[in-house]
This record gives C-alpha cells, structure tokens and sequence, in this order.
C-alpha cells in the first residue's frame, strides 16, 4: 500500500489538465523530448519543462538520455493512472 504522502504526490501530478494531456500523449507517442511535447500542445517550452517535472516529481514520467535529448515516457505508475482517469 502507498503511503500517504506518495498518494498526494500522484494526486498533485495528475490535478491539471495540461499534465494529465501529456500522459495522453506519452501514452500515444512515447519517448518524445520536452521540445516536440510543447510543440504538439501548442504550449511554450518551458511550461511544458515545468508540467512535466511535475510528473516526473510523482513518478508518471520517466526520463531517459539519448545522447544530447532527453526523452519522456510514461512509467508502469504513469500508465496505471492513466487508465484510471479513462475510467472516471
């Protein structure tokens, strides 16, 4: 069971609906860079940098180096969330 402080950190991830955007996107075009997910949402980069450290902060994205990129996609937890949202 998670702790409680855990639960909150995942509930402050997902509680915006340009986060929870992301996730869709991830979910549908995994591994993209901060660059082309601002690109896709019409938002400006560092905006789409602050959601998805947000994300990152309660373990939804995972980040991983490509030589000078850094790409995004979902966690096994970020794409357990995600279908609960669906659900809802």
């Amino acid at each position: 069971m998670r702790g409680k402080r855990e639960l909150e950190s995942i509930a402050k991830g997902v509680a915006n609906h340009r986060r929870i955007e992301i996730l869709l996107l991830l979910s549908k075009a995994p591994g993209l860079p901060i660059v082309d997910i601002a690109d896709k949402l019409g938002i400006h980069f560092q905006n789409a940098a602050q959601h998805v450290a947000k994300l990152s902060a309660a373990r939804l994205v995972a980040k991983q180096r490509d030589l000078n990129m850094v790409r995004n996609s979902l966690t096994p937890l970020g794409e357990k969330i995600l279908r609960l949202l669906k659900q809802l």
